[in-house]
């Protein structure tokens, strides 16, 4: 089962949270603190991250399979609030166990296939790159990065992943790799999730177009669609507030 941590103990529907590809329940901390002041609040580390289980495997179908468990396990049905690849991950999720999820709020991404392989692979490339033997602080990680052509704010997002103690990665870097393609796209579903549904994209980002409209209204009927202003792809860390202020206004509506 995947490592989670718990927000909170208020009543109503849960919050689960599923972060994106390199990322962590870590990087929402924060947020969900704060989101767990009227709700329950869940963050995950998918697999092949964070302090959760490595596979060789990493499609959309295991990794909605990871989420049915953790509801099954919690009790559910939840929210779902996923984030690039934890947002597909929610949205296959919908798709083939509705009676998990409630409302759906989806991070900066449709279902659709991206073109973005080499520059995922080439963030794999510069992490092996990295001589942990060299690393006593994230600093050192950091400039060791830097001399590679990393940009400062990604090489501090990765390095938050670094096992400090054991000296290596907490990604199976090996697998992300391997299933580079299937992250970056989206299965063939023949099935449509009808409950509410929020397409939340940064204001800057190419990430959620117009083109993707129908694939998406198709799959997803009852979908509603929004943006954070002044944010990019990591629009709940470039926004937080705004991204905070309109997750709760979605949920607290579709509440009442």
């Amino acid at each position: 089962m995947l490592s989670f941590t718990e927000f909170g103990s208020a009543h109503g529907t849960p919050l689960l949270i599923a972060h994106g590809l390199y990322g962590s329940a870590r990087n929402w901390g924060v947020m969900a603190k704060r989101l767990s002041d009227t709700r329950r609040v869940v963050t995950i580390d998918m697999r092949n991250h964070g302090h959760s289980f490595w596979a060789d495997s990493h499609s959309y179908a295991d990794l909605a399979e990871d989420l049915a468990q953790i509801i099954d396990h919690l009790g559910g049905p939840m929210d779902m609030l996923g984030h690039s690849m934890g947002g597909k991950a929610a949205m296959m999720l919908a798709l083939t166990r509705p009676d998990t999820v409630r409302r759906l709020i989806i991070g900066d991404i449709a279902p659709v296939s991206y073109g973005h392989a080499q520059s995922q692979i080439q963030h794999i490339d510069h992490m092996r790159a990295v001589d942990l033997s060299r690393v006593d602080r994230r600093s050192d990680a950091n400039a060791q990065l830097a001399k590679l052509g990393m940009d400062k704010q990604l090489s501090s997002f990765l390095t938050q992943s670094l096992d400090m103690e054991n000296k290596k990665w907490r990604f199976n870097l090996d697998a992300l790799a391997k299933n580079m393609p299937e992250i970056l796209g989206f299965p063939e579903v023949s099935a449509a999730h009808v409950g509410p549904t929020l397409f939340l994209s940064g204001g800057t980002s190419d990430y959620v177009t117009h083109e993707y409209r129908p694939k998406t209204r198709a799959l997803f009927p009852k979908s509603r669609f929004a943006k954070v202003p002044n944010a990019g792809h990591w629009l709940h860390a470039e926004n937080p507030r705004a991204f905070e202020g309109t997750v709760r206004a979605y949920l607290n509506a579709s509440e009442g």
